[in-house]
């Protein structure tokens, strides 16, 4: 395999591992583990709709920023331009689910404020959730991955810690690709990531220590997660998900059925952290890793698994080339039905929460 199947395979590994893993929790999403064990029974498979798996925000933003990528890779200013009209036209889609973040600065960004002064204070896990490609994308150029991240994160999040969870994401979604092993890295390695990726952060600190802890004496995902306060479940703070996936995508390092099902097992937020997961563990994995009765059993268009893979390609063709290809094309126009009809779906799914096992 040359060097650009090689990126082919590992920037779709990312994309649709973000996807299996948005479709995966998705369901689940916002239940307490015991729940989550009553109503769903059996292994992790797509439960959305007649046996089959949709994406959600999740997933369309991670494309966004693989489209804001193929049209500007060499000005992060433009490609915060580039990304910001995603958003703005996303939204005007009516999509469901939006996190309360993502809509405000959406709105600011409607209302005139500029794409670096959109962004509300907020730790939540947006940033995080769509940046792993941009890691891959650079490889191991830390100084553009950071300008990259700022300016994908300032658009909806200003409060620090947000920057430090999808910046912790993005590098070792790089790092995975540089290594092109499936071999486990060795602890230390990872741990000096999740430090440098911060100035001076004693909250993150302190949850970096407790990681350390954790592996040394073996403790499963769900236990980790225990330690360090997801009582309830992964919650949407970013300082709780991001850690989660970042020991499961360690923990099961080279598994991607295993890295996924441990993480989604922890409940809460389980479509967002099992999309951060799955981009980690296909940046480890490639597509070629990602079981495919999970990819196979995703039911999505016009943003379909097709035009992610498409966009993977193409990245790794620009990359190769030295020079913009321009995003990838698709059939916008469904986007409103399709949203409309992914509501009812998700309305569904909330009245059936409303009745027994609880």
């Amino acid at each position: 395999m040359n060097d650009t199947d090689f990126l082919k395979d590992r920037f779709a590994g990312i994309l649709l591992g973000t996807a299996v893993g948005d479709s995966l929790g998705l369901p689940a999403e916002g239940m307490s583990r015991r729940r989550m064990k009553k109503i769903f029974k059996g292994e992790w498979r797509q439960r959305f709709i007649l046996g089959r798996g949709m994406t959600s925000d999740d997933t369309e933003h991670a494309f966004f920023v693989a489209q804001a990528l193929l049209n500007y890779p060499g000005d992060p200013k433009l490609f915060q331009e580039s990304l910001a009209w995603k958003l703005r036209l996303w939204l005007l889609g009516l999509p469901a689910g939006v996190g309360f973040a993502t809509l405000r600065a959406c709105i600011k960004l409607w209302l005139g404020f500029p794409p670096g002064k959109s962004g509300v204070f907020s730790a939540g896990n947006g940033p995080a959730m769509r940046t792993a490609i941009i890691g891959a994308y650079f490889l191991d150029d830390v100084d553009e991955i950071k300008k990259y991240v700022r300016a994908s994160t300032e658009l909806t999040h200003e409060d620090p810690k947000a920057f430090t969870g999808a910046l912790v994401v993005t590098l070792l979604a790089s790092y995975s690709v540089r290594r092109g092993e499936t071999e486990k890295p060795d602890l230390d390695e990872v741990i000096k990531i999740m430090e440098l990726s911060v100035v001076q952060d004693d909250e993150w600190m302190g949850i970096v220590e407790k990681f350390r802890e954790a592996d040394e004496s073996g403790l499963s995902v769900v236990e980790f997660a225990l330690s360090i306060g997801a009582e309830r479940g992964v919650s949407g703070y970013i300082y709780r998900t991001v850690p989660v996936a970042v020991y499961a995508w360690f923990r099961h390092y080279g598994d991607f059925r295993k890295t996924l099902e441990s993480v989604l097992d922890c409940g809460g937020d389980t479509d967002t952290v099992g999309a951060i997961t799955g981009a980690l563990a296909g940046a480890v994995t490639g597509a070629d890793g990602i079981p495919d009765e999970w990819l196979s059993r995703i039911w999505e268009w016009p943003r379909s698994k097709g035009v992610l893979r498409k966009a993977a390609e193409k990245l790794a063709e620009q990359k190769s080339a030295g020079r913009p290809l321009g995003q990838v094309g698709y059939f916008w126009p469904f986007l409103l039905p399709r949203n409309i009809f992914f509501l009812v779906i998700v309305l569904l799914h909330g009245f059936r929460r409303l009745f027994p096992p609880y």
